[in-house]
């Protein structure tokens, strides 16, 4: 047999088995999504196909019962669109800072953003809610939305991918006349859309499962996000299973849709984001 079929083979059923063990999770909660929460609470989430036990009393619930989950839901799609909008902008325009132009100080700079690459959050966590606190920025979305707009992570991705651009584009927009600002607006921005894809999907995934910065800073329950509302679900006094299966099981919608979305360019812009340097 050839080494390269072989070879082929052997990562044919190595990303069978990594996609099944990926999928073994969502199959779990889409069949306790159509379960009684009581059903939850004797047996865990398990991989127990019984259809007797099944109906869409979760899913009428989650729609005409009384409680707050679209309440929290909307509220992490609005932080996430104004989050990651900011962020892409923000870390892309820094990035272009560092690849189009030379200045005093440049690599000095960009060394500090790899090493806030380093940093752990916990780290961070206590002097950020310090300072958060002694601004009034307490229980407010512009707490959790400033301290990520200028991501190390996305700077330098957006970096990496930017050195793969010919500077022969911004020379020739230079001698056209346009502003630089005209050149990164028009004819920078526009070549970067796949890594605007790649980056789009990760930090959308992070704004939307942030937990412990929202939890943080946030108090008032129409401000809570869906990761903080669903876990008022779960109290010493009693757990709404019911609603907590079915909402995290719907949560899962708008990270897929954004997937769907921006898969066209998601492997072209992971792709050369990772080889440009």
């Amino acid at each position: 047999m050839n080494k390269n079929i072989a070879l082929k083979i052997v990562l044919f059923i190595f990303f069978a088995i990594v996609g099944f063990l990926i999928l073994v999770p969502f199959y779990a909660i889409t069949i306790a999504s159509f379960k009684p929460g009581a059903d939850l609470i004797r047996n865990g989430l398990n991989l127990n196909f019984d259809l007797s036990a099944m109906s869409f009393n979760n899913f009428v619930f989650l729609f005409t019962g009384d409680h707050a989950y679209f309440t929290w839901f909307f509220n992490s799609v609005l932080l996430t669109i104004v989050q990651v909008t900011l962020t892409l902008f923000v870390s892309a325009t820094v990035a272009y800072g560092f690849s189009a132009y030379e200045f005093k100080g440049k690599n000095l700079l960009f060394i500090c953003v790899l090493l806030i690459m380093m940093v752990p959050f916990e780290i961070l966590l206590l002097p950020l809610y310090t300072l958060t606190n002694n601004i009034g920025l307490m229980n407010s979305y512009s707490a959790i939305v400033l301290p990520g707009i200028a991501s190390a992570a996305t700077i330098f991705f957006f970096r990496q991918y930017l050195r793969g651009i010919p500077k022969e584009i911004i020379s020739a927009g230079r001698v056209d006349g346009a502003s630089e600002y005209g050149i990164y607006l028009k004819l920078i921005l526009p070549v970067m859309k796949p890594s605007f894809a790649a980056m789009a999907i990760l930090n959308g995934m992070n704004s939307w499962n942030n937990f412990l910065w929202p939890f943080m800073v946030l108090s008032s329950g129409s401000k809570f996000t869906l990761p903080i509302g669903l876990k008022t679900l779960l109290t010493p006094y009693g757990n709404n299973y019911d609603l907590l299966i079915v909402g995290s099981f719907f949560s899962i919608v708008p990270i897929f849709i954004l997937f769907i979305a921006f898969q066209k360019y998601f492997i072209d812009g992971m792709t050369a984001g990772a080889v440009k340097g």
